[in-house]
Parts: C-alpha cells; sequence; structure tokens
C-alpha cells in the first residue's frame, strides 16, 4: 500500500508565504515525478508545479517567480514553498506522484488535499 500525505496548507493573508510538504510512504520501490496540483471551488483541478527524480522543475505560469518545488528523495518528499500569495491562489492542492512499488507496477497516486486560503 502506498500513500500521499500533505501538510502545512494554512490561512494567510495576501502577500504571505506557505510551505506545504508531501511525503510518501509504503511499499515504495522508486519514485519518478513529483507534483503539485490544486483545485478551487467550482474549477478543475489545475497543475502547479512538478519536479522529476534529478530535480528539473516545472511550473504552471500562473505561479512561476511565486513558488518553489523541491523534493527530498532520502525522505520521499516533496515541498513546495509559495510566496507572494493572492487571494486567486486559495484552493485545495493536492500532491501527486509517480510511483513504483515492490511488485514493481507503476501508477500516479494521489493526496488527500490540503487547504489554502489566502485573504485579501
Amino acid at each position: 500500500q502506498v500513500q500521499l500525505v500533505e501538510s502545512g496548507g494554512g490561512l494567510v493573508q495576501a502577500g504571505g508565504s506557505l510551505r506545504l510538504s508531501c511525503v510518501a510512504s509504503g511499499n515504495i520501490r522508486s519514485i519518478d515525478a513529483m507534483g503539485w496540483y490544486r483545485q478551487a471551488p467550482g474549477k478543475q483541478r489545475e497543475f502547479v508545479a512538478a519536479i522529476t527524480s534529478g530535480g528539473s522543475p516545472n511550473y504552471a505560469d500562473s505561479v512561476k517567480g511565486r513558488f518553489a518545488i523541491s523534493r527530498d528523495n532520502t525522505k520521499n518528499t516533496v515541498y513546495l514553498q509559495m510566496n507572494s500569495l493572492k487571494p486567486e491562489d486559495t484552493a485545495v492542492y493536492y500532491c501527486n506522484a509517480d510511483i513504483q512499488n515492490t511488485y514493481y507496477y507503476r501508477r500516479d497516486y494521489w493526496g488527500q488535499g490540503t487547504q489554502v486560503t489566502v485573504s485579501s
């Protein structure tokens, strides 16, 4: 069984910062790309950022220059540092990871989500 657990969400004023964390656990053999998506009320889930196992990041245009994704492969953890937050960043943030388990089965996994609310 593989699980992704996010933490670090909360309420912050516009211009503030938050750091999200996501830990993968269970019968993991390897983790390829890890990333973050978000879903605001009444909207579809959208891509925020991703990072390869080698550390190459990719960002949505809406967060470039404000958000930074990183990972610690020794801890099976991905982080999202969010700076200069705007009210439009308010959403549930989901962690995603491409994981191969110990039975050599690979698939995408999702966390349960963590709420980020930015007040104006």
